[in-house]
């Protein structure tokens, strides 16, 4: 019964990582390779190298193969520093995607 839960929560969690490594991978394709330079960030071929890494780790993970043990918290930690710091300072330079346009960041003043 226990084993059973633990099994179970063991899956969740790599299924979550997975999907948040996945997001990154696919959020880092669609940014402009101009937007990770505006923002003082590494470049986006290294974000993407590393989100992709991530991605293919966290899969791997999964049942019913279920390797990558210590290298699932690895692939967590890199897709949540990109999601957490790399990809809401890219964003304002992304144009179309939630940004206010191409290559200017966001006024810090008031509406009038």
């Amino acid at each position: 019964m226990i084993a059973t839960a633990q099994t179970l929560v063991y899956i969740a969690l790599y299924l979550v990582v997975f999907v948040l490594s996945a997001w990154a991978l696919l959020d880092a394709a669609v940014r402009p390779a101009s937007a990770f330079v505006s923002a003082g960030k590494r470049t986006k071929t290294f974000w993407l190298v590393v989100t992709g890494a991530a991605t293919a780790v966290s899969f791997i993970a999964l049942p019913p193969l279920g390797l990558g043990g210590f290298l699932v918290i690895i692939a967590a930690v890199a897709a949540g520093v990109y999601l957490a710091d790399v990809r809401p300072a890219v964003k304002p330079y992304s144009g179309g995607r939630g940004g206010r346009g191409r290559g200017t960041p966001p006024s810090r003043g008031g509406g009038w």
